[in-house]
């Protein structure tokens, strides 16, 4: 079995749980930025890695995901945000990023907690959406991915390699 796993970073919060991920893989295995993937006919598993961005995958993750997500492909989605997990205006965000890549075959998908860019928080806090606002004003991102986190992202790596290999 090969396995990659690509991922989007632009402050370091999905390159910390691409690494962690790809720590717990015994196989054959890569680790790019997804910028270097031409495509992921290759391997037997792709994780793909992506911040939430403007409430969801940005343009150029949505033509990336279309281009790499085709029929058949097994792949897994992992995404960092801002929010704290669970939140509720978090799932819509995340279920996007599974539209996008929906015509895949979806094994799983992770989600936690990244540090939100200081310029990206002055912008929120001065949007006209009160919502951002209150969000930019009561930020509870600092220090994210912090080590349970990253903890969680290589037992989820974990959970995934014992399923594809049926063991769960």
């Amino acid at each position: 079995m090969k396995v990659l796993v690509a991922y989007m970073s632009k402050t370091g919060n999905t390159k910390k749980v691409a690494e962690a991920i790809f720590a717990e893989i015994k196989e054959d295995k890569e680790l790019k930025p997804i910028e270097e993937v031409d495509s992921i006919q290759g391997y037997n598993l792709s994780f793909l890695g992506f911040p939430v961005q403007q409430m969801g995958p940005d343009k150029k993750v949505v033509k990336l995901l279309e281009k790499h997500c085709v029929n058949g492909r097994n792949v897994v989605l992992f995404i960092t945000h801002a929010a704290p997990e669970g939140g509720k205006d978090l799932l819509p965000m995340l279920d996007k990023f599974r539209q996008v890549a929906g015509r895949a075959n979806i094994i799983d998908m992770f989600d936690c907690q990244g540090q939100l860019a200081g310029p990206v928080k002055f912008m929120m806090s001065m949007m006209p959406d009160a919502r951002l606002r209150l969000w930019a004003k009561t930020d509870t991102s600092q220090g994210q991915p912090d080590q349970s986190r990253l903890d969680r992202a290589r037992g989820f790596s974990r959970n995934v390699m014992q399923k594809v290999h049926g063991k769960n």
